[in-house]
């Protein structure tokens, strides 16, 4: 072996032992950098807290009448001589919102019923025929064929007394419809009815709302209309106009075809009385129950970048921490704390407050809350 090559193995041997000392200094763990001595903020902590979270379903929808009755014209060509109500106006069941003129229809039911005394005077003229020639048929004083003209003629006169009845009921009839009046008590929530007008038959004039009773329509997923029942509260709620509580009445039985959403009907017992109206948009709550969570306040809480971020004590010596930024994620919300779905458990301890002014890594000094 030369001198050269002894040289160079000795520097390869060198080279191989100063990697080895890089190496084992490299595995040994960093110091911790110390607590600085001047926080970034003074905070107290608190620890997520496990309690019942309700479970409430949101929906949006309108108030609308229960029931809507549609008060028309029963008799035509007649012209109204009375209007007596106005739109908002509350009616008892059989008052009388409008009056047609009568005095055609009065003709009309006089000429019947001097029709049915005509009528009813040819009947008994007849019956005297009737029978005084069924009592001398028998000596022979009038053929059979006589005696039955007779009682044909008996049994024609009975007939158009029926009839002349019939026209004069039917008289009566569009007599007592001259006056319009209402099926239910209730609002009336529209008029077409002008005075003056000639109307025809079936013409609309009044719209009802029956009993002044309205309800809450909510529009619901095929998901969620699962979770739904009736009896169920609700707490319904007009913005600007205040809340009402309510019970599930009822749910659609079908789907709409285009957002393959369903409507739920809500029972709004004092509606009217809170100032409520049909046409009003409306956001309720289904009270479905509660379920048990893991919740923090919301003045825990940092939104940064669209997450939801708390912060979490690392490491504490004295009145002196570390904190480390945590990302949760959030479910529902009670008042003034929200559900915590995942990134904590019970054992954390949190920065309670000020939390938009920490960073991660951030030295906090601890106080007492």
């Amino acid at each position: 072996m030369t001198q050269g090559t002894k040289v160079a193995l000795a520097g390869i041997c060198l080279v191989s032992i100063g990697l080895g000392i890089a190496l084992a200094s490299s595995r040994e763990p960093a110091p911790a950098a110390p607590l600085a001595a001047n926080p970034a903020l003074s905070v107290s902590l608190i620890s997520p807290e496990l309690r019942e979270i309700p479970l409430d379903l949101t929906a949006n929808g309108s108030i609308a009448a229960w029931q809507e009755a549609v008060i028309g014209a029963e008799v035509g060509d007649l012209r109204l001589n009375a209007v007596n109500v106005q739109i908002g106006e509350a009616v008892k069941k059989g008052q009388v919102l409008a009056t047609f003129a009568d005095e055609s229809v009065l003709t009309d039911v006089a000429q019947s019923r001097a029709m049915l005394a005509e009528a009813e005077a040819n009947l008994a003229e007849a019956k005297v025929n009737a029978a005084r020639a069924s009592k001398i048929s028998p000596v022979g004083a009038l053929s059979a064929q006589q005696v039955d003209q007779y009682l044909t003629i008996e049994k024609t006169a009975r007939a158009k007394v029926q009839v002349a009845k019939a026209q004069l009921d039917a008289q009566l009839l569009r007599l007592k419809y001259t006056k319009v009046v209402a099926g239910d008590d209730g609002i009336i929530s529209s008029r077409t009815a002008t005075l003056g007008a000639v109307t025809a038959r079936g013409q609309e004039l009044f719209r009802l709302i029956r009993q002044n009773r309205l309800e809450w329509r909510a529009e619901v997923t095929a998901a969620e209309m699962t979770q739904l029942r009736p009896g169920v509260a609700v707490t319904v709620e007009v913005p600007n106009v205040g809340s009402i509580e309510g019970t599930v009445r009822f749910l659609a039985p079908t789907l709409d075809e285009q957002s393959r959403n369903g409507l739920v009907y809500v029972d709004l017992p004092h509606a009217v009385q809170s100032g409520l109206r049909a046409g009003m948009f409306a956001r309720g709550e289904f009270h479905l129950g509660s379920s048990g969570g893991l919740t923090v306040p919301q003045d825990a809480l940092s939104l940064r970048d669209g997450f939801s971020y708390v912060f979490r004590l690392a490491e504490q010596s004295g009145d002196r921490g570390r904190v480390n930024q945590v990302k949760v994620q959030l479910g529902r919300r009670s008042g003034g704390t929200l559900e915590v779905l995942s990134g904590l458990s019970p054992e954390d301890r949190l920065v309670a407050g000020g939390a938009s002014f920490l960073a991660d890594g951030d030295s906090v000094r601890v106080v007492a809350p």
